[in-house]
């Protein structure tokens, strides 16, 4: 199955290598890619447990999916990992 999650506060390169690092953790996950221009995360998996998985791991990281409340913890939360993730770029 494909899965296509718009998200919030994903605006540049960093915050993308942040939100792959990540989700390349996942098991279920493959084809894995990180549109900041459409603010899009995109996979393919086989396990209807993944999207949730990844929903929580992007909140947590500060990528709430596009119409979950964006409260300023979570903006918050976004920039430091664009900043931890341009760093590691």
């Amino acid at each position: 199955m494909k899965a296509n999650i718009q998200v919030q506060n994903l605006k540049c390169h960093g915050c993308a290598t942040t939100i792959k690092n990540k989700l390349v953790g996942i098991e279920d996950i493959s084809d894995l890619n990180i549109d900041a221009e459409t603010k899009t995360v995109s996979f393919s998996y086989s396990n209807t447990d993944t999207i949730n998985e990844v929903k929580q791991v992007l909140a947590s990281a500060g990528y709430p999916e596009e119409g979950d409340k964006n409260v300023l913890t979570t903006k918050a939360k976004s920039f430091v990992s664009c900043a931890m993730g341009k760093m590691n770029a």
